[in-house]
């Protein structure tokens, strides 16, 4: 039996603890030899060796105010002194009500229904349920099938791990639940000569027909694509959308669980891209981290085909809901608006995408794609021809650049997910100075892989 340790013991300790006891997630079934975050304050995070670590991605997309954020844990502690837990199954507690109007209130459209879960990949399993039962509701019970991009990552719960277009994630756990359906992304980066500017908007009405439209619940995108380095839709594909689905009875769901509260610059994605979806998924940004919840919002149309039914919505989670959490994503909002994060994000953006567009010169940096505060750096074999790495050079680029970055201080993502990618999405809160640091830190590491791949 393991013996019991405070949080506070000597970081050697710490280590040799991680390494016995703690699995990662995505990783190995060890926390060996990863560094150990023990305080943060603004974009910065601190280790136990006392080294300082520029947050270029709000540590998974979500911390979005920054760290150290005395009003949300004093939000939390107030919270939990008052009523630490109450359930939103047959009753509901004040917090939750107060987030689900606020939530009401900035959402695109008639997104007037919340739904509380405790995270990203609940937001969409839940998004997914919903759609099952919303056709069934109306006759149509043959509409399971879900329709998304090929490799965009939506979670890892069963429904959501379906929808998932990441064969890395999705083979060791197969066969999935059925009804997942894959049509291409939005590659901005290598456009064939010729070719309509919307076709892979048109490719999703090319799968509903291949599916039979009788068959599909509902058609699952993010705004800014995670998977794949920050892929941006072009001009228009959204309203493209919006219009197939329209056109054949399919719901349209949103997953803002990155590009929401603020990312972008707007509260949700549609408000950035011009759409409004039938439900939107989110998380990560909500509570800006400091506690884990998630929620679905859904259109007053959708939720209408269950009240006219007298249908409940058959679907629940422990968690969903809760009160602490409800009230620090209430100090959350608080913090975004006193704060004009969003202007902030807006008005910052050109100086991010400076900052990033400026390392083009480097021999391996391909494109640079993205919004708000949401960028991916692709890296290439030739600029110029965009030619792509062969996979285990990419693979030995990745595998330097990781351990480079951190070294240097510098938390982002170097991985491949369909492309070898660069990733960052620092704090709403960075500006000119954090900006400067990154670009000095992202110089100085690719740099050194470019000139190990000539050498």
């Amino acid at each position: 039996m393991a013996a019991t340790h405070t949080t506070a013991a000597p970081a050697g300790e710490l280590r040799a603890l991680a390494g016995r006891h703690l699995m990662t997630h995505f990783g190995p079934v060890t926390a060996a030899g990863l560094p150990i975050y023990v305080r943060g304050e603004g974009c910065h995070v601190y280790d136990d060796e006392g080294s300082r670590h520029l947050d270029a991605l709000s540590m998974l997309f979500c911390v979005n105010v920054g760290h150290g954020r005395a009003e949300l844990a004093e939000a939390a502690a107030a919270q939990a002194r008052e009523l630490a837990y109450a359930t939103t199954w047959d009753a509901v507690h004040p917090p939750a009500v107060a987030l689900a109007a606020r939530i009401a209130g900035l959402a695109p459209g008639d997104l007037n229904r919340v739904f509380f879960t405790s995270g990203g990949s609940e937001s969409v399993e839940t998004a997914l349920k919903l759609a099952r039962s919303y056709h069934q509701l109306r006759g149509d019970a043959r509409r399971v099938k879900v329709i998304a991009r090929e490799l965009a990552y939506h979670g890892t719960t069963a429904g959501a791990l379906s929808a998932t277009g990441l064969p890395s994630v999705r083979t060791p756990f197969e066969p999935l639940a059925p009804g997942g359906c894959h049509v291409p992304h939005t590659d901005e980066y290598r456009p064939l000569p010729g070719r309509d500017p919307l076709w892979a908007a048109d490719a999703i009405e090319q799968r509903i027909a291949f599916e039979g439209a009788e068959t599909v619940a509902a058609v699952i995108l993010e705004p800014v694509q995670n998977s794949g380095g920050c892929l941006v839709p072009p001009d228009g594909y959204f309203a493209r959308v919006r219009e197939i689905c329209d056109r054949h009875g399919v719901l349209m769901i949103s997953d803002d669980t990155i590009c929401s509260w603020g990312r972008l610059g707007t509260w949700f994605g549609g408000q950035r891209f011009d759409y409004v979806p039938d439900v939107i998924t989110t998380a990560k940004g909500m509570t800006s981290a400091y506690a884990p919840m998630g929620a679905m919002i859904v259109s007053d149309r959708v939720a209408e085909t269950f009240l006219a039914h007298d249908a409940s919505f058959a679907h629940g989670l422990t968690f969903g809901g809760h009160p602490v959490a409800a009230a620090v994503a209430l100090a959350n909002l608080d913090v975004i608006e006193r704060e004009d994060l969003l202007g902030h994000v807006r008005r910052h953006e050109p100086g991010l995408r400076g900052t990033l567009e400026a390392l083009r010169d480097i021999p391996i940096v391909g494109d640079v794609r993205g919004a708000g505060y949401f960028w991916g750096l692709e890296l290439v074999a030739e600029p110029a021809t965009k030619r792509p790495f062969a996979p285990e050079v990419a693979a030995e680029i990745l595998g330097f650049l990781g351990p480079e970055l951190q070294r240097r201080g510098l938390i982002c993502r170097a991985a491949d997910r369909g492309y070898p990618v660069v990733q960052l999405a620092p704090p709403l809160i960075a500006g000119p100075e954090e900006f400067a640091e990154i670009g000095e830190i992202l110089r100085a590491a690719l740099s050194e892989a470019a000139t190990r791949v000539a050498g």
